[in-house]
């Protein structure tokens, strides 16, 4: 008999145990699903994630905004350099390029004067010129200017049958001037053999020479200038031997690190107080990294119990859906967008010193909520175009042309000329911008318009139809459903979080969703 009422005993407070460590489990549950707001009215807990994602993105957002103004003071600097080169060495330059070329020749002594005058100009930069440009060195170290011809190898050309005898082999003969030589009296160099053109076989000339400059704008923001390395080259295009020869200019800047500067003023202090919000907001994105990964590591961990106690009890696996809703896709991009964030500050400071919403249940605040979200991926691809691409198209050099480019091609307009204009000078931003525009071409139209005009037209269906018949559970909502402690979550919120975030109306017997 006694022996009958121990074992009775036993078997009580291990029920007891197993329904207080189902009651736990549900409460855990239950508090692992709340939003911030909620986890605050039920344990006091203070949303710092929720938190420190606000500041980061006012901080972020602030980077982006500072690197995109300078990025664009480098296009704009760029952009009226090549202006004013085309300006300088081009004779009879109008300002307007002609179709894909700068301008064209239709004579052989204005090739011979458009060739000597691009050479003196160069020669006389310095006294010329309103920039603060500077002669820079060439391929082979040297300073000066390399012209090279391509002709077709010799041949006659007899007039009075009107043959022509051509070696289809293309040759090509470069000579070096250097300041020297241009220096020399009488312009001896004129009167050399290589300037004799045989313009029947000659395919292009082409003339090259590096410059440099200092982009001293920068100063007036309290940064320190730039420096910069010109690459220009000069192609009179005579391939198409119809009379008319095309003159290209193409200038390639490259940045370089400058020398021995001596700026006095405030500008040293500024881009050190730049370096320290930099390393700040690394700091905030390292926070911020910790939190979500510790978030999901619990959850993970919540996740296992959870399947655990449903083996146990139910003797059957739980769902691979109700698994998932463990997973917070939010925290994941949240976690990759901080480390994105983390590499571009360090190649920041290095170069200075979920998803869409599927379903509606609601038409205007969920289409509210939808719009959100679509706007924050079209504000993301147009600070990517501005600063990415903004060196290599019109298009991307501000970020008002920007939005107006992508809204354009939402729209479905002016797609090739997009295309077709980006600057194919490097491999990987050419292969990057392919990947940026079908990308965002194919988000917006083939999937968040559409996304758009089925979430208003279903939507009043979808309502209609759970309102009759209730929202489907799964095991884990069911689960929760049975949770007899609902009253020990309504505490009163603090004064300041009430006015804030955390005011709701009182708990209805509508079904319960679990959101994630």
């Amino acid at each position: 008999m006694i022996w009958w009422s121990t074992e009775k005993s036993r078997n009580t407070m291990a029920q007891l145990d197993s329904e207080v460590k189902e009651e736990c489990l549900r409460e855990d549950l239950k508090f692992y699903f709340m939003n911030p707001c909620e986890k605050y009215r039920a344990r006091q807990q203070i949303p710092w994630k929720l938190g420190l994602q606000i500041l980061k993105v006012l901080m972020v957002t602030t980077q982006l905004v500072r690197f995109g103004l300078g990025n664009q003071l480098v296009v704009a600097f760029k952009e009226d350099n090549t202006v004013a080169f085309k300006h300088l060495f081009l004779k009879g330059y109008s300002g307007t390029d002609e179709d894909d070329y700068s301008c064209s020749i239709y004579t052989q002594a204005d090739t011979y004067e458009s060739i000597f005058f691009a050479i003196n100009q160069y020669h006389l930069l310095k006294n010329i010129s309103l920039a603060t440009l500077d002669y820079g060195e060439n391929e082979d170290n040297r300073i000066g200017l390399k012209v090279c011809k391509q002709h077709y190898k010799k041949g006659n050309m007899l007039s009075s049958n009107e043959t022509l005898n051509i070696d289809r082999d293309i040759e090509i003969d470069c000579v070096h001037l250097d300041l020297l030589t241009l220096s020399e009296t009488a312009q001896a160099w004129k009167q050399s053999a290589f300037f004799r053109l045989e313009f029947y076989r000659l395919l292009q000339v082409e003339i090259s020479f590096h410059l440099k400059g200092i982009d001293l704008q920068t100063i007036h923001s309290r940064e320190l200038p730039d420096c910069y390395v010109f690459q220009n080259t000069i192609t009179f295009d005579n391939k198409a031997h119809s009379g008319k020869i095309k003159v290209f200019f193409d200038s390639e800047a490259n940045i370089e690190e400058c020398k021995a500067l001596n700026i006095s003023g405030s500008t040293q202090k500024n881009t050190q107080y730049v370096l320290v919000f930099d390393a700040f907001v690394i700091l905030v994105c390292l926070a911020s990294l910790v939190l979500c990964t510790r978030s999901i590591v619990l959850a993970l961990r919540l996740r296992k119990r959870f399947l655990d106690f449903f083996l146990e009890k139910y003797r059957r696996h739980v769902c691979d859906a109700d698994q998932w809703e463990f997973v917070n896709g939010w925290y994941v991009l949240v976690i990759i967008s901080d480390l994105m964030t983390i590499v571009g500050s360090i190649l920041k400071m290095e170069i200075k010193a979920k998803v869409l919403i599927l379903t509606m249940r609601a038409s205007l605040p969920k289409v509210l909520r939808f719009c959100a979200c679509a706007g924050m991926i079209y504000l993301g691809y147009t600070f990517c175009g501005w600063i990415v691409l903004g060196p290599y198209h019109d298009k991307f050099e501000n970020l008002n042309i920007v939005a107006e480019c992508l809204f354009s091609l939402v729209n479905g307009d002016d797609m090739f000329a997009t295309f077709a204009q980006i600057q194919q000078k490097s491999t990987l931003v050419w292969l990057f911008s392919r990947l940026y525009l079908y990308s965002f071409i194919s988000l917006f139209i083939y999937m968040i318009l559409s996304l758009f005009i089925a979430l208003i037209t279903d939507s009043y269906d979808t309502i209609k139809k759970y309102q009759q018949n209730g929202f489907p559970e799964t095991d884990l909502q069911e689960f929760l459903k049975e949770c007899n402690s609902k009253e020990e979550y309504q505490k009163e919120p603090s004064a300041f979080l009430s006015c804030v975030c955390c005011l709701r109306r009182r708990e209805s017997n509508d079904h319960l969703i679990v959101i994630n």
